[in-house]
């Protein structure tokens, strides 16, 4: 047997085209959230596709959801990058 089968080259593949996401910040989500809060831009960046489309019917929930965000960002952050809060 061939010290490379296919099952080992296969495994190897999927280590090296395995690709950590970089960790979101939280100055970029208050920078988008200063900016363009109202259309969800913040939310975008954490990946919550579906309440990003909810501010841009609403504008941010008609300014309730951003002001909730503004208190609430660090939080949000810290559970897209899965770690633990302080």
């Amino acid at each position: 047997m061939l010290p490379w089968s296919i099952s080992n080259i296969e495994r190897f593949i999927a280590v090296s085209t395995t690709v950590a996401a970089p960790e979101k910040s939280v100055g970029t989500a208050y920078l988008l959230w200063f900016f363009l809060g109202a259309v969800g831009a913040h939310q975008f960046y954490l990946g919550k596709t579906g309440r990003a489309i909810s501010y841009i019917f609403t504008l941010g929930w008609l300014g309730i959801g951003l002001l909730i965000d503004l208190f609430t960002l660090p939080k949000q952050v810290r559970a897209v990058n899965g770690t633990p809060a302080a």
